[in-house]
């Protein structure tokens, strides 16, 4: 079950030791491994959804199998693994907490800043419940496979899919391949 940071422990975390993306500790290298296998499973599924069954079946394997290969690569790794996102798709799984709103939208700064999106990650170490935790978030960018159900020209049919699915849809809009769609966050205690 995913802890929702209350503002009281955000406020504790600013004693917490800031991390920047070229930290090259373990826990860093382990959470960019972690991702980079999210992002291949996912991606490869949702392109084989598209090739054989178009953007209807992608819902389905949009809405099915990201809380699945999060568990699976939590069970695996020790990490607590999922995805979150400013305008969340799935609300019960996917909204931020503030710790991860945070992350976010440092996320959107640097990237209006000129930062690749591929490049976009933010780790911390807060104080959490009596222990540490290492937080760590990389930014997803919006791809090719993701514009017929998030972008700004979605095929009727396909949003009443979307609407069906995800009563109270927020992921639209994203313009453009390269636009921050959300990010993979993991966490684990220190």
């Amino acid at each position: 079950m995913r802890t929702i940071m209350s503002s009281a422990a955000l406020i504790a975390a600013v004693v917490s030791v800031n991390l920047n993306a070229d930290d090259t500790g373990s826990y860093a290298a382990q959470a960019r491994a972690i991702t980079r296998q999210f992002a291949t499973k996912l991606n490869g599924e949702l392109q084989n959804a598209l090739q054989n069954g178009g953007p209807l079946q992608a819902v389905g394997v949009c809405k099915e199998r990201p809380p699945a290969i999060a568990a699976a690569l939590s069970e695996k790794s020790g990490w607590q693994v999922r995805r979150s996102g400013l305008k969340p798709r799935n609300m019960a799984l996917d909204t931020p907490d503030l710790w991860e709103q945070h992350a976010l939208r440092q996320s959107e700064d640097r990237n209006g800043h000129g930062e690749a999106v591929d490049s976009l990650t933010y780790a911390e170490v807060v104080d959490e419940n009596g222990g540490r935790r290492y937080l760590y978030t990389q930014a997803i960018p919006t791809t090719e496979v993701c514009l017929p159900c998030d972008g700004s020209n979605i095929d009727p049919r396909l949003a009443e899919t979307i609407d069906a699915a995800y009563p109270r849809d927020q992921a639209r809009g994203f313009f453009a391949v390269g636009d921050i769609r959300g990010a993979f966050t993991l966490s684990r205690p220190r």
